[in-house]
């Protein structure tokens, strides 16, 4: 690939006519042409609450960046919203969306041979999604997220999108009231932003500082508040910066920054999600890493923060408290940090801090000290055994055992598992297998935080297990396993799994089990058949064609 954008310009020493012709009619005039062309993806939709508040956000980038002397080219980027997605068959479409976005931004400014580009999204897959592309590019980039919705109020309690869902378990369950059942959905969601909580948007954001590949403190501000507008326009200037002195994304990204952004991920209480997405960027950006390296920096990390989705606070109570600044400097402080990353300032990660000299305050709770923490090791762990050979993840916290023994109720589908929920048809101490919801089975990894939310609200969050091949969301918490590798679908143990089999989930161990005779495991497999693929054209069908096993990152552009 050429340098940047003007060498398509000049053709044997003499300016294309053509191509001037065409960026003159949008804007360029004769002293534009020597200045750096900096695509600006722009996730802003109204379809949801998450993306619904970009646009500002995108404006204030575009006039700094042509304040800081480059000039901007918006372009946009698609968005699936998980939230309203769940539960019905366009969650399927959830996870596609991420190599979609990425291919989207990739396509945009390769084919337009852009000098730089400023990345603006708010949703889950938003993030890793732009950062996959960023990554596989290595143009000067950064990424500036949306921000966090306000949380909602109902009867002084804080509400979030979770809120909603466990309040269809409970009502169902006889457990609340159709007035609060109602004054929850109605207030849950009050502002624009991305859902509150750790969740998966908050969780991936707030990890790209860590990476370098955002500016620190950022995060975590409310996507109405000024704050967050005036957060994009510095974030343009830097860019601009980073493009005259050559600064690249794989300067950026190492394995030691994709560490740095694991260890935030763990000490905040992050998604499982971020597991399948740092493999994916890692693999994107060619850094070694693996589902193993999650589990070691696990066993060194306490988790730190007292967020929703197990916790109590949600992400503008933590942008109150120091954000993620703080927590950086207190991982730093203990030699569980790699100060000598770079970033996209230009200067280390350790510098950065230096600068900010963040301080944890005592009349805060969001953030615990360091020798009073949440948990002493973090809470994403890496589960394997019989039924999952090349690994899945366990969120272990917020649970008082992490080890259960229970009969298998067996679904082939998350719909034909809600339906059981629901009818009061699930007893505490089942563990359900849900299966062929994995990334080529689903084909897309369903999240699962409908069932989840469901056991929840019904009270059995702590009895009942839940294992799949898909995935959950951000907001999830209980006594649930995902992303089963390998998958039902190609044949992964999950597939064999019979009606009231003995399952074994212990955390402790790091251990999941089918106490079934290793004879009897392979006399099923030897009658097992592949079942017909449902999506025979289109997106979906291409997907299921190239994506990778979830413990590779579910991605869609392995080499051979």
């Amino acid at each position: 690939m050429a340098d940047n954008w003007r060498s398509r310009l000049i053709t044997h020493g003499i300016p294309r006519a053509p191509n001037r012709a065409m960026l003159r009619a949008v804007g360029f005039g004769d002293g534009d042409f020597d200045k750096p062309i900096v695509g600006v993806a722009n996730g802003h939709s109204n379809m949801n609450p998450c993306n619904a508040g970009i646009q500002p956000i995108v404006d204030r980038a575009m006039a700094a960046l042509g304040d800081a002397g480059a000039m901007p080219q918006v372009f946009g980027v698609p968005t699936v919203t998980d939230g309203i997605g769940m539960g019905t068959d366009g969650m399927k479409y959830s996870l596609v969306s991420r190599e979609v976005i990425a291919d989207s931004i990739e396509t945009a400014t390769n084919g337009q041979m852009m000098d730089g580009v400023l990345v603006v999204g708010a949703c889950d897959k938003n993030m890793p999604g732009g950062m996959m592309a960023i990554a596989r590019m290595n143009v000067p980039a950064i990424y500036v997220y949306g921000g966090t919705i306000k949380p909602g109020k109902w009867k002084g309690q804080d509400l979030t999108i979770v809120s909603a869902f466990e309040a269809v378990g409970a009502f169902t369950a006889g457990k609340m009231s159709k007035e609060d059942y109602d004054g929850i959905e109605r207030n849950a969601c009050p502002t624009v932003g991305a859902c509150g909580g750790m969740y998966t948007a908050n969780t991936m954001s707030s990890s790209f500082e860590a990476l370098g590949m955002s500016l620190l403190g950022t995060s975590q501000m409310a996507s109405p508040d000024p704050e967050k507008a005036d957060s994009a326009a510095e974030s343009a200037r830097v860019l601009v910066r980073a493009i005259h002195n050559g600064l690249r994304p794989r300067d950026i990204i190492t394995r030691k920054s994709v560490e740095n952004a694991i260890r935030l991920v763990m000490a905040t209480g992050g998604s499982t999600n971020a597991v399948l997405h740092y493999l994916a960027i890692a693999s994107a950006a060619e850094v070694e890493w693996t589902i193993d390296d999650f589990e070691r920096v696990r066993k060194e990390t306490p988790v730190l923060c007292d967020l929703k989705p197990s916790g109590r606070f949600v992400a503008t109570d933590f942008h109150r408290a120091g954000g993620v600044p703080v927590v950086l400097k207190m991982l730093l402080d203990h030699g569980l940090l790699h100060g000598e990353c770079m970033t996209i300032t230009g200067r280390t990660i350790g510098e950065e801090l230096a600068a900010l000299n963040p301080v944890r305050r005592e009349d805060q709770e969001v953030i615990r000290p360091w020798t009073e923490p949440m948990y002493r090791q973090g809470h994403l762990a890496i589960l394997k055994g019989n039924l999952a050979p090349e690994g899945c993840v366990a969120k272990i916290t917020g649970l008082k055992n992490p080890v259960i023994t229970g009969p298998a109720r067996v679904f082939d589908s998350e719909s034909q598992c809600m339906e059981a929920i629901v009818g009061g048809r699930v007893q505490a101490g089942d563990v359900l297998v849900i299966r062929y919801e994995g990334p080529k089975g689903g084909p897309g990894m369903q999240e699962m935080l409908a069932p989840t939310s469901a056991l929840i609200g019904a009270g059995l969050g702590e009895s009942v297990g839940l294992i799949t091949d898909g995935r959950f969301s951000g907001a999830t918490w209980g006594m649930v396993v995902g992303h089963v590798a390998p998958e039902a679908f190609v044949g992964g143990p999950i597939a064999l799994v019979k009606e009231g089999d003995s399952i074994t989930i212990d955390a402790h161990e790091l251990l999941i089990r089918v106490n079934v005779p290793d004879e009897e495991l392979a006399r099923r497999r030897a009658a097992w058949k592949q079942p017909e693929t449902r999506f025979k054209r289109g997106l979906m069908a291409k997907y299921a064609r190239l994506v990778s096993t979830a413990s590779k990152g579910a991605v869609t552009d392995l080499p051979d």
